[in-house]
């Protein structure tokens, strides 16, 4: 499955308000998630030594899944397919990487 393929099968268990038009929904629920992986990362770190089992691993990847369900309807909010998204992403990094500016912060490195 690519990129795209997955975003047109995500779109189909979307449900909520005012779908097409609510960028802010889906960002919500990104951040969430988000949270929620990095929550699982830290009790790794506080309960398990920083060892990830292979529970906590599959638990991990069924999160990560949701980020990318959110990030998916986002990009469906903003009107990009996700091929589009990654491949800007890694022009943007190839880019950087050929300045030699992959270290640092800011967008307009």
């Amino acid at each position: 499955m690519n990129l795209n393929q997955y975003q047109d099968k995500s779109r189909e268990t979307a449900l909520y308000p005012n779908m097409g038009n609510n960028p802010i929904y889906p960002t919500l629920g990104l951040v969430g998630e988000a949270g929620e992986v990095a929550d699982k990362v830290k009790k790794v770190l506080r309960d398990d030594n920083g060892v990830f089992t292979s529970d906590v691993r599959q638990s991990i990847k069924y999160e990560l899944g949701d980020v990318l369900w959110y990030v998916s309807q986002l990009a469906n909010e903003l009107g990009y397919e996700l091929e589009e998204v990654a491949i800007a992403n890694l022009d943007k990094l190839s880019n950087r990487a050929k300045r030699g500016k992959i270290k640092g912060s800011g967008d307009d490195r």
